[in-house]
């Protein structure tokens, strides 16, 4: 008995080993395809390079040139004194400085010579410049761009360019191979390897829209706009920030991803512009307490409904306050930035179907998206020019009566460091506004400067904007 099972021992170790070798010798196939066997000097060794080969020409570096005001000192403004000091005339002339930045980018159609970049690399630049590979430079004209998930695509005018095919994003998944290519610190091109970290961070505050490809491959400043890409040399994502609590790379590097960049993409290319359809509601996680006043399951989570505005596309579809969006399009919803990225994303016009909770039953309704019911803070002032202070802010009647909402704030807007969503503006230099119409005629009467307070959850604050 002893010996059969000594037999049977031996045969299982020679099946299971044989098993092992075809494994090898399988993978050792593939190696082939992605890795050169050998290097120059005949050494095994594996390698990226064939694959970078191919990608790194659709590679960019953009410099961008912006001309800004120096701010000059309020004395100047004063006519005594500059009488008092005799300050000379030229001094009051507005004083410019010509600055430059550098930023990455990445070719999506080399036939018609489009890029590919991150919004905040090319904001208000006078001149944009895409230097390629070898070594040839073209000024780029800007498209159009959408600030709100930080992608901006560029023309130039140019041969023989090549691109980098556009990968389904979709199909990540967390510990595949990426590689970073880009123009850190301005040293030229460079690429960077790991894995994606984690997929779909949100709430880190960075963008309007995020949904983030989380990777440790190396992506410093100067690589936003960069290609992230897989093995394939597939573009997967488009590299825009960091987390560097240090002031360096600490290995947690965020990318936009390829598909929901490509949304705005197309619509600009279509329109110059992104025209984003809205639901219409105000939402907010699900909590503990909330599920618990609403008798729902601890362990639900979904998107819960505060408020629908009228006549808005929400409104139309039969969605009401405290309904928990739990799906958009069949696709499962988790929390509001999900929901919000899910409607966000799409134009105005587009049809979504809407799963919800409401009574404890599940309900589907399907909703036609709106354009933007609000009012935009491009007030006009005086001779009919538009206010800049106020640019990129949307605002919003309070459905008391005590104020103006603000409902929206650009990330690029001049107010965005001092006016917060959320935030309600009770007067502006010193006189009450109650709506948006008082607001409007304040402004159209004021001249210089802002001085605005505002109630702000359960404090009040004043905020100046200056010119």
């Amino acid at each position: 008995m002893k010996s059969l099972d000594y037999r049977a021992d031996r045969r299982r170790k020679v099946f299971i080993n044989g098993i092992f070798l075809c494994f090898l010798l399988g993978l050792s196939q593939v190696s082939v395809a992605l890795f050169p066997q050998q290097d120059a000097e005949g050494r095994t060794l594996p390698s990226l390079a064939p694959m970078l080969k191919t990608v790194n020409p659709a590679v960019v570096n953009i410099s961008t040139y912006t001309t800004r005001n120096i701010q000059q000192n309020p004395l100047l403004n004063d006519p005594f004194f500059r009488r008092f000091f005799n300050v000379p005339e030229q001094q009051m002339r507005p004083q410019q400085r010509r600055t430059q930045s550098a930023g990455s980018g990445v070719i999506i159609d080399a036939k018609a010579g489009t890029v590919l970049t991150n919004h905040h690399v090319i904001n208000g630049a006078d001149e944009i410049t895409v230097s390629l590979e070898d070594g040839r430079s073209f000024t780029a004209t800007l498209i159009g761009s959408d600030p709100d998930v930080d992608i901006a695509v560029l023309k130039i005018d140019a041969k023989d360019l090549r691109s980098v095919k556009l990968a389904n994003s979709e199909n990540l998944e967390v510990g595949d191979y990426v590689v970073a290519i880009g123009n850190p610190f301005g040293l030229g091109q460079t690429v960077t390897t790991g894995i994606v970290s984690a997929l779909g961070r949100t709430g880190l505050g960075i963008e309007g829209y995020e949904n983030f490809i989380q990777t440790d491959a190396s992506i410093n400043p100067g690589n936003s706009g960069g290609a992230l890409v897989n093995l394939h040399g597939e573009l997967v994502g488009v590299n825009t920030a960091i987390l560097a609590p240090a002031g360096g790379n600490v290995g947690i590097g965020f990318a936009i991803p390829i598909n929901m960049a490509k949304v705005s993409i197309d619509q600009i290319l279509e329109h110059g512009e992104v025209k984003r359809g809205q639901l219409g509601v105000v939402i907010q996680d699900l909590t503990p307490e909330l599920a618990e006043a609403f008798k729902l399951p601890k362990h639900q989570r979904g998107a819960i409904i505060a408020e629908v505005q009228d006549k808005s596309a929400a409104d139309d579809a039969g969605i009401k306050p405290g309904d928990l969006v739990i799906a958009i399009d069949d696709k499962d919803v988790y929390n509001s930035a999900q929901l919000r990225n899910a409607v966000g994303l799409r134009r105005i016009g587009d049809k979504i179907a809407v799963t919800v909770l409401r009574d404890g039953k599940r309900k589907t309704l399907h909703a036609r998206l709106k354009p933007t019911p609000a009012l935009k803070a491009a007030v006009s002032a005086p001779g009919g020019d538009v206010s800049y202070l106020l640019k990129g802010v949307v605002l919003r009647d309070s459905p008391d009566g005590r104020g103006v909402s603000v409902a929206e704030v650009a990330s690029d807007a001049e107010a965005a460091s001092k006016l917060l969503p959320g935030d309600l503006i009770v007067s502006v230099n010193q006189r009450r506004v109650r709506d948006v119409k008082e607001f409007s005629a304040v402004l159209a009467a004021s001249k210089g400067g802002l001085l605005i307070r505002v109630l702000r959850g359960q404090m009040a604050l004043w905020v100046v904007l200056q010119p």
